[in-house]
């Protein structure tokens, strides 16, 4: 009894899209939100799992939450459950989390430690790199190494986590990696360690939780991160609104002594901004914070005073990095933020928000971990009441689309690039 190698198994195509679905995608216009299908419908919220989530590279955890031997996470994307596990070797393996025999589902739990995989259904066991180890009761013909778990394309980059559930992963990846890398390296997020972790459960479509993050027009509603983040992100200079006048001049003033810092250290900072790239669209810059210039905090200085890596400088600003299509981050001196969107209905989304430290830090001593959670666990509370009042109104028969402003030209990036995937998903031409 033979099979295909696990590794040669492709996934199956993705189906065309429906002359329905793909008359939606043909009629959107640029420059206003999407039609409400997009963010209501089954069929569109099932076409995003196929020609998104299971097509792009997508952002997943970080080293830090898996640093042992035996470690491991499950991840859900839409019907895709995926073990991420650290090997005998510290190496990562990410596996289809399908046992090869009749199908059940493996790890159930949502992280832990475990040595060999093993089916609680009918104990066939694999080991961590995905190799069948043991299937009782089969013919003397039965070959264990054509039925090994299906294997799921991972990275890590800078210790962040990527998975990719093609069957060929976009290759412009390689690229990426090596563009953002020595932006991420002082922050060595490989020697932190996780401070918290919170789930929020958003009441909205994922593409209406990351077209929130990708403009500050609503900061107002921010009231503790307006204390450290400059309110101009995203505004023209020469159509800042008079009241923000003041804050622009600031943040001139902590721009170039962010920069001159930056240069001191050997620090890149310089913004690359490619967010309607086919494949890997990205953005990535590091930008002054009001106040102290150091941290996310009522003035600006310090949330933990063990800085990261070997920094020895604390006014470093924000290095803000975003992904297309699930992620973006925040890297401090003194410790860092990401942010993790996982679809779970066309109206629920995941947000898994993971704040690190230094290994070496000391809770207690170096931070305080509700000090360290308090700004962005309040702003994405903030947010989360903001998409769902999104999602109710989408719904609503009366919703018809409307102009995205100047300040929010990175949310019409950011449907441009959804639609273009859904278009090449399809074999549709491109739209610029």
């Amino acid at each position: 009894m033979t099979s295909p190698d696990a590794r040669t198994l492709a996934l199956p195509a993705a189906p065309p899209l429906s002359a329905a679905l793909a008359d939606l995608v043909v009629a959107r216009v640029p420059g206003l939100s999407l039609d409400a299908a997009f963010y209501t419908s089954p069929a569109v919220f099932d076409m995003d799992i196929t020609h998104v989530f299971a097509r792009h590279w997508i952002f997943v955890a970080t080293d830090a939450q898996i640093p042992e031997p035996g470690d491991y996470l499950t991840i859900e994307v839409g019907a895709y459950s995926v073990i991420l596990l650290r090997d005998d070797e510290t190496e990562l393996s990410a596996l289809h989390n399908v046992c090869r025999h009749r199908g059940a589902r493996i790890l159930n739990d949502p992280s832990g430690e475990v040595g060999n995989l093993v089916c609680g259904y009918h104990h066939w066991t694999y080991g961590s790199d995905g190799a069948l180890l043991h299937a009782d009761s089969q013919p003397a013909d039965f070959d264990k190494t054509a039925f090994g778990l299906r294997k799921v394309a991972v990275r890590s980059v800078g210790g962040l986590i990527f998975i990719c559930l093609a069957t060929d992963p976009p290759e412009d990846f390689d690229s990426y990696a090596a563009r953002v890398t020595p932006y991420l390296a002082p922050h060595a997020l490989g020697r932190t360690k996780v401070a918290a972790q919170v789930d929020l459960v958003e009441h909205g479509n994922w593409k209406l939780v990351m077209e929130n993050n990708r403009e500050c027009y609503h900061c107002d509603g921010h009231p503790e991160l307006s204390c450290s983040l400059f309110p101009t992100y995203g505004y023209d200079p020469d159509s800042l609104p008079p009241r923000l006048h003041p804050a622009y001049d600031r943040y001139l003033a902590a721009e170039a002594d962010l920069q001159r810092l930056s240069e001191a250290h050997g620090l890149p900072y310089a913004q690359i901004q490619e967010l309607r790239e086919p494949d890997t669209a990205f953005r990535i810059q590091r930008e002054p914070l009001d106040g102290a210039g150091e941290s996310f905090s009522a003035d600006g200085t310090l949330m933990c005073r063990k800085l990261l890596g070997e920094l020895a400088e604390p006014r470093l600003g924000r290095l803000s990095m975003h992904l297309q299509p699930n992620a973006w981050f925040h890297l401090l001196s003194d410790h860092a933020v990401t942010f993790s969107v996982l679809p779970l209905a066309p109206d629920r989304t995941l947000l898994r928000t993971t704040w690190l430290v230094h290994e070496d830090a000391v809770e207690g001593v170096d931070y305080d971990v509700e000090a360290l959670k308090l700004v962005w666990e309040r702003t994405n509370a903030q947010d989360g009441t903001f998409v769902q009042r999104a999602q109710l109104g989408v719904s609503n028969p009366a919703y018809q689309p409307g102009p995205y402003a100047p300040n929010e030209y990175q949310v019409e990036d950011f449907c441009s690039w959804y639609i273009n995937t859904l278009r090449a998903g399809s074999g549709m031409e491109q739209l610029p």
